[in-house]
C-alpha cells in the first residue's frame, strides 16, 4: 500500500515539564525531545509505522536543522521529497511543552508561510493526505490524485483561503472540533464524507446522501497528548486507502491515535502499532 502525505515539516523540541510555565516564569524540563513534527509529517510517520509505503512530499531545504527532520524520517521509514532542497533558511520550528501529569501540551510554531512550492508530477498512491499548509502544493497534488482517481483525505485543522479552492477535490475531510468554514457547508462543497474530532469525545461522521452518526473513542490514561490528531489522521488515511466503511475507518482510526497518547515522547509510539490491522 502506498500513501502519498502533502503538507508541512517542521523540527521539533519538546520540552516536559511537571507543570507547564505560567508568563515570565522559568521551569526545568524533565525530558527534552527533537523530532521532525507538522500534520502531514506525523501522519507519514503513522503511515509507516502501519506498515504502509509512506511519501512525505513537502519543504525542508539544505539548512542544518532541516538535517534533524530528514534524518528523523528515514530513521522512521518515510520517504522524503523535498521540494527546495537548496533553500537555506531554516525549517519551520515549534517549541513544545508537554505537562507530565497528564499529556497536556503547549505549541507555539512558525509554520509555512510564504510556501510557493507545487507539484506537476502524476499522483501514484492508494490514498492522498493534505494538510494544505502549502497551499499550491496541495491544490496540484489534489488536481492529480483527481485525475487518477485517487482519494484526497484533508487535515483540516483551522480554515485556510486555499479550502475554498481544495475542498471540491477532497474526499474526505477531518476537521478538528475547532475547524469552522464559511457557508456554504463542506458537503455543498462538494466534500462527501465530513468527520469531526473531538479529543477523547466521540468522533461524528456525516455523508452527503444524509447518513450520519458517531463513534466512541477508546478510555485510556494519556500520559502525551502532541501529535495525537495527527497520528489520527495518519490512521484514517492508511484505512481510507484500504476501503472499509466510514465508520470502520474511524474506529481504526480512534484506536491507533488511543495507542499513541499512552506513551511519552515524539516516537516511542511507533512500535506499540507496527503493523496493525484492524480495518
Amino acid at each position: 500500500m502506498k500513501l502519498l502525505l502533502v503538507g508541512l515539516c517542521t523540527v521539533d523540541v519538546v520540552q516536559r515539564v511537571t507543570e507547564l510555565p505560567a508568563p515570565g516564569e522559568k521551569v526545568q524540563s524533565l525530558q527534552v525531545d527533537v523530532a521532525a513534527g507538522g500534520p502531514a509529517t506525523n501522519a507519514a510517520v503513522t503511515a509507516a509505522a502501519l506498515g504502509a509505503e509512506a511519501t512525505l512530499v513537502t519543504v525542508l531545504g539544505a539548512h542544518p536543522l532541516a538535517a534533524l527532520a530528514r534524518a528523523d524520517l528515514e530513521a522512521h521509514g518515510v520517504r522524503v521529497v523535498d521540494l527546495a532542497p537548496s533553500r537555506s533558511e531554516p525549517p519551520p520550528v515549534s517549541a513544545v511543552a508537554v505537562r507530565d501529569r497528564d499529556g497536556e501540551r503547549t505549541v507555539v510554531s512558525r509554520n509555512a508561510a510564504g510556501s510557493e512550492a507545487t507539484w506537476d508530477g502524476a499522483v501514484e498512491a492508494d490514498a492522498v493526505l493534505l494538510d494544505g499548509h502549502h497551499p499550491n502544493l496541495a491544490l496540484a497534488v489534489a488536481k492529480a490524485a483527481n485525475a487518477a482517481g485517487v482519494p484526497v483525505v484533508l487535515d483540516a485543522g483551522s480554515w485556510k483561503p486555499v479550502l475554498d479552492e481544495l475542498l471540491p477535490l477532497v474526499d474526505v475531510a477531518a476537521c478538528s472540533a475547532h475547524f469552522t468554514a464559511p457557508e456554504p457547508g463542506l458537503h455543498q462543497r462538494g466534500v462527501p464524507t465530513v468527520i469531526t474530532t473531538a479529543g477523547p469525545g466521540p468522533v461524528r461522521w456525516s455523508t452527503a446522501d444524509g447518513s450520519s452518526g458517531e463513534v466512541p473513542v477508546p478510555a485510556v490514561e494519556a500520559r502525551d497528548t502532541l501529535g495525537a490528531g495527527d497520528v489520527w489522521h495518519g490512521a484514517l488515511a492508511v484505512a481510507v486507502a484500504r476501503g472499509p466503511s466510514v465508520t470502520d475507518r474511524i474506529r481504526f482510526a480512534n484506536e491507533v491515535a488511543a495507542e499513541r497518547v499512552r506513551f511519552v515522547g515524539p516516537r516511542s509510539w511507533t512500535t506499540a502499532i507496527a503493523g496493525r490491522d484492524k480495518t
